[in-house]
């Protein structure tokens, strides 16, 4: 069966937002007296949002985290979105390329107002309808809770088989197989690493690049 909706997670995905991230829960471990993490260790962390991120980070660090430490992090990033922020090669052209043949939707653990201010500040949103962008903290639970993505096919009026949720870690990869989706991973993604390779399946996609999308539209 073709494809009739491709849905993309964010961070990893969309765009390599490590460097913002990064330097926004290092800037908050500073504050609080705690060491830096290297970027790659905090790129692991990126998946469950913010909430689970700041804990990681804090874990890591080995500091207990202040009682704000959400509120804080989400603060600091929220002046450092688009500092480093970009879509991956070729991402553009490539929405474009699917957007005329398919839906597209949006599907991340990240909330949703920093998720349109990026896809906004990168030209990225004329790709998506305002309803087709799901965000971590609206009315459906996160990742890899199914619903999100279960409610984008809905809307999008496919049945899961006829939709790709293309994803950079786990969290996606299990979100794909709770839905009955097909799934793609982006090898190229911060999220990729540590990927459990030998658990996917026949039929599971590997991708490492954006533009090797087009093949599978």
């Amino acid at each position: 069966m073709s494809l009739r909706l491709f849905v993309f997670d964010l961070d990893g995905t969309l765009v390599d937002s490590l460097r913002d991230l990064a330097d926004s829960a290092n800037a908050l471990l500073a504050a609080c007296e705690a060491p830096p993490l290297e970027d790659t260790a905090i790129g692991r962390m990126v998946g469950d949002g913010a909430a689970t991120l700041v804990a990681r980070a804090f874990s890591a660090a080995g500091v207990l985290p202040p009682v704000d430490a959400l509120d804080r992090f989400l603060a600091i990033y929220e002046t450092k979105l688009l500092d480093h922020t970009r879509p991956y090669e070729g991402m553009t052209d490539v929405l474009a390329a699917l957007g005329a043949r398919t839906s597209l939707a949006v599907l991340t653990n990240k909330p949703r107002a920093a998720t349109v201010r990026i896809l906004d500040g990168l030209d990225l949103s004329r790709f998506f309808a305002d309803e087709a962008i799901v965000g971590g903290d609206g009315p459906f639970s996160r990742k890899p809770d199914p619903a999100g993505l279960l409610q984008l096919c809905a809307r999008a009026g496919v049945g899961a088989d006829e939709a790709m949720l293309v994803g950079d870690s786990p969290v996606d990869w299990r979100t794909a197989r709770n839905a009955g989706t097909r799934i793609c991973v982006a090898r190229y993604g911060f999220g990729f690493r540590g990927f459990p390779q030998t658990e996917l399946s026949e039929g599971e996609t590997v991708i490492d690049r954006p533009a090797e999308l087009l093949s599978l539209a």
